[in-house]
This record gives structure tokens, sequence and C-alpha cells, in this order.
């Protein structure tokens, strides 16, 4: 039981006993637990925000280690990816060149992984903006090692099939030289010499006597013949693979049969002048992906360079007729 409190009253001059009301200590009591709060929230408000627990102290540690991470971690990728444009370079340059391949498209490789929703985990957060960022050229290396290690392996397909490839690309003349009166017309826009309009000459024409034995000019497979009167005339085209198609015609006869495997330098047929033709003569294509090129560009196994550049040089004239 608590000790009773006295007070001194100056009217009466005597001491008396001090009345502990409850409602007085409840009030009082109130007053005590409102400062007491206002007290802790002041000193909680301080201790969060300006004031780091051990346990925090620690956490901001291992962020700041991790964000290094993260850092040292887009340095390596920044260094890979320079890797790996160099190795696409190598490869639409160099290796596919060789091969005569057509390089691989830019969509193609830099293309990434799913879309927006492929991150969207990844967003909320105080440090998303590394964790994207990171995981986003981590998903388009990894998208262009997948593209180039697929590249690789047709390269590997390509180099093995080397031996193949040179032996069917059209490496000779189709008439030998022995018999190969002239190069009647080259290629490029000509005269047609029955309507006598300019236009698109898509072979070399070669003008032999009627007879004369005609090479197929690389190994393939007869894909077209046609015994005709008209334009061609009698004619043969060899599929020679790798994009690669040859065209000969106004020939006097055929030698070959459709579907027939021939080898370079094989006789396939004989120069004649069918057709619309004013002379004897073989008009022969080269094709590559269905478009037509310039045939002496292929004639590497048959002419010096001298000679080459004469054809180059002639086949630019467009003055000339075709046969």
């Amino acid at each position: 039981m608590a000790k009773p409190k006295f007070f001194f009253n100056h009217h009466t001059l005597s001491f008396e006993k001090v009345e502990r009301s409850i409602r007085k200590q409840l009030s009082k009591g109130l007053v005590f637990f409102m400062v007491l709060v206002a007290y802790s929230v002041v000193v909680v408000f301080f201790a969060f925000n300006y004031f780091d627990s051990p346990k925090e102290k620690g956490l901001k540690r291992e962020i700041a280690q991790m964000r290094f991470q993260y850092d040292v971690l887009n340095d390596r990728m920044e260094d890979l990816g320079k890797v790996m444009n160099d190795l696409q370079d190598r490869d639409d340059n160099i290796y596919r060149v060789i091969f005569e391949a057509e390089p691989i498209p830019g969509s193609t490789r830099k293309a990434g992984f799913g879309g927006a929703d492929r991150y969207a985990k990844l967003d909320g957060y105080k440090n998303s903006d590394i964790l994207i960022e990171t995981t986003k050229k981590l998903d388009q290396i990894t998208s262009q090692m997948i593209v180039q290690s697929k590249s690789f392996d047709e390269v590997l397909k390509m180099a093995m099939n080397k031996a193949t490839f040179l032996a069917s690309i059209p490496a000779i003349q189709p008439v030998s030289n022995k018999d190969l009166k002239r190069l009647s017309s080259y290629f490029g826009y000509r005269i047609d010499p029955f309507y006598k309009v300019t236009k698109m000459h898509e072979g070399v024409d070669f003008s032999a006597p009627v007879g004369t034995e005609v090479f197929a000019t690389g190994d393939g497979v007869v894909r077209g013949i046609q015994e005709s009167r008209h334009e061609y005339g009698n004619h043969v085209a060899i599929d020679h693979g790798f994009g690669f198609m040859t065209f000969y015609a106004h020939l006097s006869k055929i030698l070959v049969k459709n579907g027939q495997k021939i080898a370079r330098g094989q006789v396939i047929g004989l120069v004649g002048n069918t057709g619309k033709s004013t002379s004897p003569h073989l008009h022969y294509e080269v094709r590559k992906n269905g478009r037509a090129i310039n045939p002496i560009n292929y004639f590497f196994n048959d002419i010096t360079p001298e000679e080459y550049e004469r054809m180059l040089e002639l086949s630019s004239r467009t003055e000339q007729t075709m046969d």
C-alpha cells in the first residue's frame, strides 16, 4: 500500500493529507503513457532512418558486393560479346565467302528470347534495372551462340563437301579451244539479230562447227532436256548443286538423258544451229540461285589472265549482236 502524502496549507497553517482520486491518477497515467509513446516514436524514427542495425549493415555490405559482382559480370559479357562479333565477322566474311554461302542476316544473329513478359518477374525491385539488363545481355549472347553454333555446323558440312563442291562448280569452257572459232557474243545487253532491239543476253555464245563436242563444265545431274525448233532449239540443263545450274542451247544432238549423273568434261551434246540461231554456235549460261551470272567468271581452268581481261573488255560492248 502506498504511503500517504501531506502538503502544508498556508491558509490553515497546518499539514493536510493529499487526497488521491482515481480520475486524477488515471489522467496522470495517461499523460505519462502518451509522453512515453511520443518519445518511443521519435527514438524509433531516428533509429530506423539514421542508424543501421548490425543486420542491416550486413545486408548492405552483401548488396554492395552483389552490385560489384554484377558489374564484373557485365564487363565479362561485354568482352564475350566482342568475341562473338569477331566470330560472326569471320563467319560471314571469310568462312562463308570461301564456300560461296550467303551470310547470316544481322536480324537473325541479334534476335533475343521472348518478349517483355520474359523479364516481368524481375521487375518491381530496387535493383531491377541491373537484373533485367544483365539477363537481357545474357539472353542475347546465348541466342548469338546458338545461331553461330548452327552456322559452324553448316560450314563444317560445306568443308567436308569441299571436294564435291570444287568438282561441281562450272570451271571449264563447254567447247574446247582447238574447236573454238571465236566467242561471238558475250554476257550483257545485246542487239537481237531478229527483232533489232536491245535485249539482255544471259550467256556466252561459242562459235564452232556443227558437230563440235560440248562438254559439261562441272559434275551434276541433267535436270532438263528439250528438242525444239524454236528459241533455244535443242538444249540441256544441268543441276550442279550448291545453287549452280548450267544451260547449253542450239545443239544439233543431245547425248544425255534426263536425270543422268554427269561428270565434268563429259560430252553431253554437239554444237548445232537449231532454234532461233543465225549460225552454228553454242549458247551457254551459268545460273547461281536462279540468277544468270557472267559465265566468263567460271572459265578459270581454261584461260590466262590476259585472255580473261580481254573477255571482260569485249563483254562490255553493247553494240554486238546475238547469234
